[in-house]
């Protein structure tokens, strides 16, 4: 996916030389975390599933896996990385536009779970405990990249940056003379203008939705984000905002508070500290929103300088 970066800096060498690095960093963590690549770290822990192996991993694996299975804890298994054998028989879905056969989804479910997962922190090892395990880190990977390419930003004395990885934005300090960086929340629509934005310094903000990667089946509509314990697609049309501190929650917990709804899900921002949330929802085709407590501490009714929005 493409990754954008607007920074601040004394002159156009060091920008270059900052934003160089910032990218060398995250096209390393795509060989980390990939499911695409087949030689990733992450699909080379895949092939040891059901082995028995305690496999030794890097610090970012071990790092995002041990974020991951908190977040599957604290939300009682609404986020799981687990869900990869699902996701592909749902990308699958979406090019053939056909459901997976109920069989399919029955064999998947089998190895979904956060806790066929062991993790030991001290030992540096994580084992996936049944055959046929496939991890899938699209719901934090991202996120990761741009908190660990800000980090980048920071060490070559980038003070004030913006990091857009297709919708998930990290921002460091505000652009010179002004309080933070003015950001779209894009809207259920995939062409409507945002009506709502926010101004955020050191902070993140993301949005997760189905505005694009869906699938239509017998008038039913089928959402890319689909559900760890059903199998199934989401079919209510809905669109999530976090806001947090870093990234990697902003971008982990949009999916979270998406399966878990507004009740639960505005619990679970509630204990996050700074991190706020809104969900707006369309189940009938007509809209609806609802916010957490601190969302509105964060608005503000200028022009973007990006949006927030994944396709």
């Amino acid at each position: 996916m493409p990754f954008k970066i607007a920074l601040y800096a004394p002159d156009a060498a060091s920008a270059n030389a900052a934003a160089d690095a910032a990218y060398a960093r995250i096209k390393e963590l795509d060989g980390v975390m990939s499911d695409y690549d087949p030689e990733s770290e992450l699909m080379r822990l895949c092939r040891t599933a059901g082995t028995g192996q305690a496999v030794p991993v890097s610090r970012d694996l071990l790092t995002v896996l041990s974020r991951s299975l908190a977040l599957s804890r604290e939300s009682q298994g609404a986020f799981d990385v687990t869900v990869g054998p699902i996701v592909r028989l749902w990308r699958t879905a979406r090019k053939t536009r056909l459901l997976p056969k109920p069989e399919q989804l029955t064999t998947a479910r089998d190895v979904v779970g956060y806790r066929k997962i062991r993790l030991d922190e001290q030992a540096g090892t994580v084992e996936l405990l049944k055959p046929g395990m496939q991890l899938d880190l699209g719901g934090i990977g991202v996120g990761y990249a741009i908190d660990e390419a800000m980090k980048v930003l920071k060490e070559r004395g980038i003070a004030s940056a913006l990091i857009d990885g297709s919708g998930d934005i990290g921002v460091s300090d505000p652009p010179p003379g002004k309080p933070g960086w003015r950001i779209g929340i894009a809207p259920l629509e995939p062409d409507a203008q945002p009506s709502r934005y926010v101004i955020l310094k050191n902070a993140a903000i993301t949005t997760s939705g189905d505005a694009f990667q869906f699938v239509e089946v017998s008038g039913k509509r089928y959402s890319h984000i689909v559900d760890p314990q059903t199998g199934l697609g989401l079919t209510d049309r809905t669109s999530v905002t976090v806001i947090a501190r870093d990234c990697t929650t902003a971008d982990s917990y949009t999916k979270a508070v998406m399966l878990l709804g507004p009740t639960k899900g505005f619990e679970l921002i509630e204990k996050t500290k700074d991190a706020a949330a809104l969900i707006v929802r369309a189940p009938d085709g007509k809209a609806e929103t609802f916010e957490s407590k601190r969302m509105k501490g964060w608005e503000e009714s200028e022009e973007p300088r990006a949006q927030s929005g994944t396709p």
